[in-house]
């Protein structure tokens, strides 16, 4: 059900949802996320298990969002109902702005959303017009008349409820942000109607000017804004042939990522990201090939990385989902000793009820569901990242998850249909 106030829908109720016992709680990335954000918060992970149980259970009931808050009351084991809010911040008119306008400027993002989609690559496009869309670790401000300080079972459950909306509508996400559905696409279409005037040329002097007037000009301009994509490198596609040697397709394909890597470099230096560049070359081939070269440059990457072209198209898929973490995963099993070993028994005694617990084979940092195609496997972060075996091999499933209950629900096929 929605509610308008005007033109603008400020509050969406949706029903109660019938209870995901079996089913992982996000199937989308973008769903996974919001969970990522509410596991890397909460401090007590019991909290989290009894928000995963009562979700599951179908004890949440209607759950509004509107601008900033979601809210929904939450049924106890003990047949007590409490009022669970979570809060995320909503975006400012001039973040609105920015991300709008970058929105309206690639037909690609309008469409995605339109088809109830959010690609990653808008995700990206937002962060580098710095406008967060999705929430990252303390940004879910929970509220319970429980008295809980700190995330408690009930505002878990409803943040485990409200991932199952965000994979059937992202707009979901855009409406805790500050707009609903209508306003976004309402804007959205009058942005693209508005006609574009063309920028003024930039001011400047003469040099030998600049020089004998000395300090009596006015300070340097600013320095101009990131662009909002990286450059085309020019084409080496003359009438001239080539010599011998340099393959020039694969030096196009090089000097476009090369670009593609000095934009995102830059972008993260102007937002303060620390620089983790200087990858290994095995590594960094994966992340050339990620980037969908020709097949002739891809075949020359699977050689130069030691891999045949299935290895890689897998490694591929498994950066993708978690860059070099990820791919640690897919390719080094490692014993799990002393310590780290203590705390992943614990996290998989603790991850399911007794009689819900299936049964797993350990080899090395790997559990293996028996009777399932399901397998999880521990990063060395901690993290758990969900397979799935298809076609005599295991493959990526998922992102990470902080909860091996979570990361093997991930890993179950998509139901057909």
């Amino acid at each position: 059900m929605n509610r308008y106030d005007g033109d603008e829908d400020v509050e969406r109720t949706f029903p109660a949802l019938p209870p995901a016992s079996g089913k992982g709680f996000a199937q989308t990335w973008w769903g996974r996320a919001w969970l990522k954000a509410l596991e890397d918060t909460a401090l007590d992970s019991q909290q989290l298990k009894t928000g995963r149980r009562l979700a599951r259970a179908g004890s949440v009931g209607a759950v509004s969002v509107r601008p900033g808050r979601i809210t929904a009351v939450v049924r106890d084991r003990d047949r007590t109902q409490h009022r669970a809010d979570v809060l995320l911040e909503e975006l400012s008119d001039e973040q609105w702005d920015r991300f709008l306008d970058m929105t309206v400027e690639r037909a690609g993002h309008v469409a995605a959303l339109l088809d109830r989609d959010m690609p990653p690559h808008l995700v990206e496009d937002a962060a580098a017009t710095g406008v967060d869309l999705l929430p990252g670790m303390g940004d879910l401000e929970p509220e319970c008349d429980c008295g809980a300080w700190d995330h408690c079972g009930h505002t878990a459950a409803l943040c485990y409820q409200v991932a199952r909306l965000l994979d059937q509508d992202p707009f979901v996400l855009l409406l805790m942000r500050g707009r609903g559905e209508r306003a976004v696409l309402d804007d959205l279409q009058a942005r693209s109607a508005a006609p574009t005037d063309a920028p003024p040329e930039p001011e400047g002097v003469d040099a030998a000017e600049a020089f004998a007037a000395g300090d009596i000009l006015p300070p340097l301009p600013d320095l101009p804004e990131l662009p909002e994509e990286p450059g085309v490198p020019p084409s080496l596609d003359t009438e001239t042939p080539p010599p011998s040697g340099p393959d020039p397709h694969a030096l196009e394909y090089l000097a476009a990522r090369t670009a593609a890597e000095a934009h995102r470099l830059l972008a993260d230096a102007l937002r303060g990201v620390p620089d983790h560049s200087g990858l290994p070359l095995a590594e960094d081939a994966v992340r050339l090939a990620a980037g969908a070269p020709p097949p002739a440059v891809l075949e020359r990457l699977a050689d130069g990385s030691g891999r045949s072209r299935e290895q890689l198209a897998l490694a591929v898929q498994a950066w993708e989902l978690g860059a070099a973490a990820a791919l640690s995963v897919l390719e080094d099993e490692w014993a799990v000793e002393a310590e780290t070993l203590v705390r992943a028994r614990a996290a998989l005694e603790s991850a399911w009820d007794e009689d819900e617990r299936p049964s797993l084979r350990a080899k090395g940092n790997r559990w293996t569901a028996v009777g399932t195609p399901g397998q999880v496997r521990l990063g060395r972060d901690g993290r758990w990242w969900p397979y799935r075996k298809e076609r005599g091999r295991w493959v990526p499933a998922g992102g990470p998850s902080q909860d091996p209950a979570t990361a093997l629900a991930s890993a179950e096929p998509a139901p057909e249909g």
